[in-house]
């Protein structure tokens, strides 16, 4: 098995989990890109090459880029994985008897790579090789039997590494959940990761991977609001605290406005003490503090974790800078004044990814908040967004983590 383990957001990168956007944007439509949480309708084949950029930039820096599209591929042809992301499509109560037969009949005829790219791109009645019953007949050609997943893109969303286990997440839109049961398959079966474990799995409380933070080792950011719930932050808390992954969870309240999503929309980490942040929110952030009620537990004697301590809410800052052991966690502003501050937070000025300690992507056309991070010494790599971003992510979004070095800087 490969060296996989993160416990940070800003260690060296080693590898990374990238979807290049394919055919599922191009089902994007007017009708149903709401349906399919979608906010905007990217031109696809500029969004590819903006997504090339992306992925050639953090080759250039050292960057191991694996893609969901081929890991899926290669995971599929598992016989256990084939049946058991089959039966997850099979499984929707919208598709009737009748309907059901032929859909399972169509996806046992594919070869894995077809079949990894139905799964992902969707398929329509007009693509269906043979229908039939009432549920069929009453479908446009145009309707989708299996639905196209374009937030897959959204990397990020569907599984974060804490130390050496995988959080497979828990996503609340019904939209989005298949996106869980591809991922979980690839951590589950495909060669690579054999004996990962999971410390976190699809159909428990509502999480998502945009709002947990690794804010530094033993260090743990859960945001909880629209996405992930209250209930999602304690039951990863147990999880940590009982394998010993963390000692620290701040639990982070999150005001719901429509460019404010997941926490990782308001603030993310370019250096071991300094994180980028959309100002109107800094002053406001509040955080629980989480750890095991009794003490760290020790994952080499079997039995559940105490129970959970629970104090606050004090100021996020402050919580953080206390966590990690730090005098003070350093605040970068999203633009230069409130009016290019919020227009930079709709942008996903905050949604930066980091390299390495002081060495973040982010999208070009975020000017004023790239300066900001300049003039505090952090070296900005700028990458195309304009069509990649229509979906309302930026690199951190659209990047999930495998193996980092120590958050030390360089």
């Amino acid at each position: 098995m490969s060296h996989h383990h993160v416990d940070s957001e800003v260690g060296r990168l080693g590898t990374v989990l990238l979807h290049r956007p394919g055919p599922e944007l191009a089902r994007l439509t007017p009708r149903n890109n709401d349906s399919l949480l979608f906010d905007g309708i990217p031109w696809v084949g500029r969004a590819q090459e903006e997504h090339d950029t992306f992925a050639h930039a953090l080759r250039s820096h050292d960057v191991e880029v694996l893609y969901v599209s081929d890991l899926l591929a290669e995971t599929v042809a598992v016989p256990a994985a084939r049946a058991e992301v089959t039966q997850a499509v099979l499984d929707d109560v919208r598709l009737g008897d009748t309907l059901r037969r032929h859909v399972a009949d169509h996806l046992a005829a594919l070869d894995p790579a077809t079949l990894a790219t139905t799964l992902i791109a969707g398929l329509s009645r007009a693509e269906l090789r043979a229908g039939g019953g009432l549920v069929h007949a009453l479908m446009d050609r145009s309707d989708f039997v299996i639905d196209p997943l374009p937030n897959l893109l959204f990397t990020r969303d569907s599984s974060v590494w804490i130390g050496g286990q995988v959080a497979v997440t828990s996503l609340a839109m019904h939209a989005r959940r298949r996106e869980t049961t591809l991922t979980c398959a690839i951590y589950r079966h495909h060669p690579r990761f054999a004996g990962t474990s999971l410390v976190y799995e699809p159909g428990l409380e509502h999480l998502e991977g945009g709002d947990v933070l690794l804010l530094a080792p033993g260090v743990v950011a859960v945001g909880v609001g629209e996405r992930t719930r209250p209930a999602g932050a304690e039951r990863l808390a147990r999880r940590c605290f009982e394998r010993g992954l963390a000692h620290t969870v701040l639990v982070v309240p999150i005001a719901q406005e429509r460019a404010t999503m997941h926490l990782d929309t308001v603030c993310t980490m370019v250096d071991v003490d300094a994180v980028v942040m959309y100002p109107n929110v800094a002053s406001t952030l509040q955080a629980w503090t989480v750890t095991a009620a009794g003490g760290a537990h020790d994952p080499a004697v079997p039995g559940p974790a105490a129970d959970l301590a629970v104090s606050g809410p004090e100021p996020f800052i402050v919580g953080a800078a206390k966590a990690m052991r730090i005098d003070t966690l350093r605040i970068i502003d999203t633009g230069l004044d409130p009016v290019t501050a919020e227009r930079e937070q709709w942008d996903d000025g905050n949604n930066t990814l980091a390299i390495a300690p002081r060495l973040c992507v982010a999208y070009e056309r975020n000017v004023e908040t790239n300066a900001q991070l300049e003039r505090h010494g952090i070296e900005v790599i700028r990458i195309p967004g304009s069509e990649l971003g229509s979906g309302r992510g930026g690199p951190r979004c659209m990047s999930a983590p495998i193996a980092r070095g120590l958050a030390q800087r360089f």
